[in-house]
């Protein structure tokens, strides 16, 4: 039987989100992994491990991305796959260029050459749009200030102009800071986390992060994966933006993680200028009216609660027994 959807990176924060749902909703879901091995640590811990199948895919090897689309013929296709870090992408912008540029149109071309008429959501990202002015559309200004961006920017670029031209359906939802206990560690929500941890526990006397004056638009992980849902589900395609419209400083949500630990975060936060990128945005805002308005989806999880579960999943696996207080 041919699966109802087929997802690429379905093992990372947002694919093993959207595996959950699209599961509990009795959708029959493939996953693709780049590996023979994948890590399945975010499928075990939403606990569907046994009710997905997953095959070996390269988005970069056209050959590879032919033979899954001959072979199982998807009514959905999402890509969530690709490196997704700003700072990796800052050390090694050609595999960030070759796993999100080279990926996308070869998953387009294949679906345009084999006349595909499922539709393929695409994972955009905020960083499009570097500093916001303003809470940003669809249309703002691109302001590019990583090689993530870049690639980000020109795989947008490719779906739309499919899209356009060969009537393909392809789409994308640019996504502005999402998080979850499922986020890896060299994100920044998490290295708070594990940090004021340690610091708790006294296996470290200091926090060293980056800029705590940049103000961004974070928002649940787990929501956004019924946002991007929305999306690929519409009647008449449209590219959109999924984000809370919110905005908090990385104080606040420093603030946020040691007070829920019962600690003053000034007595072991240091903002270190090591960590400072030259290129960041100091302000990166998303506007959600045009996705409320189109689909009648809006974001409702404030971060606050998102960085409660993501503390609350971390004390798990670490040996600290005492409870923190309610947020």
């Amino acid at each position: 039987m041919n699966p109802d959807v087929l997802i690429f990176g379905c093992t990372g924060q947002d694919g093993s989100f959207l595996c959950r749902s699209l599961i509990k909703k009795g959708m029959n879901v493939l996953g693709v992994s780049r590996t023979s091995k994948p890590n399945l640590k975010n499928l075990k811990t939403l606990s569907i491990t046994k009710e997905i199948k997953i095959i070996k895919g390269d988005l970069t090897n056209k050959k590879e991305i032919e033979k899954i689309l001959e072979q199982h013929r998807p009514k959905k296709i999402y890509n969530l796959s690709a490196q997704s870090s700003v700072g990796v992408s800052l050390a090694q912008p050609y595999l960030t260029y070759k796993s999100i540029v080279d990926a996308t149109i070869n998953l387009l071309e294949v679906c345009r050459i084999s006349d595909y008429r499922g539709t393929i959501f695409f994972a955009g990202s905020s960083e499009i749009y570097g500093e916001t002015n303003e809470p940003a559309t669809i249309t703002s200004k691109i302001d590019i200030r990583s090689p993530y961006a870049l690639a980000k920017y020109q795989s947008y670029l490719q779906v739309k102009a499919y899209r356009e031209i060969y009537n393909l359906r392809s789409v994308t939802g640019i996504l502005f800071n999402h998080e979850s206990p499922l986020r890896s560690e060299n994100f920044v929500t998490q290295k708070i986390i594990n940090g004021a941890i340690q610091c708790m526990n006294k296996k470290s006397k200091q926090l060293r992060i980056g800029n705590l004056d940049i103000i961004r638009d974070w928002g649940c992980a787990e929501e956004y994966s019924e946002g991007i849902q929305a999306i690929a589900n519409a009647n008449h395609l449209k590219d959109q933006i999924i984000c809370s419209g919110k905005s908090n400083t990385l104080k606040e949500l420093v603030e946020i993680v040691f007070s829920y630990l019962n600690m003053n975060w000034r007595e072991y936060v240091v903002s270190d200028s090591k960590y400072f990128r030259k290129s960041e945005a100091m302000i990166s805002i998303g506007n959600p009216t045009m996705l409320e308005k189109d689909l009648n989806w809006k974001a409702k999880v404030p971060i606050k609660n998102v960085l409660q579960r993501m503390i609350d999943h971390s004390l798990k696996n670490t040996s600290i027994n005492s409870p923190p207080k309610t947020l």
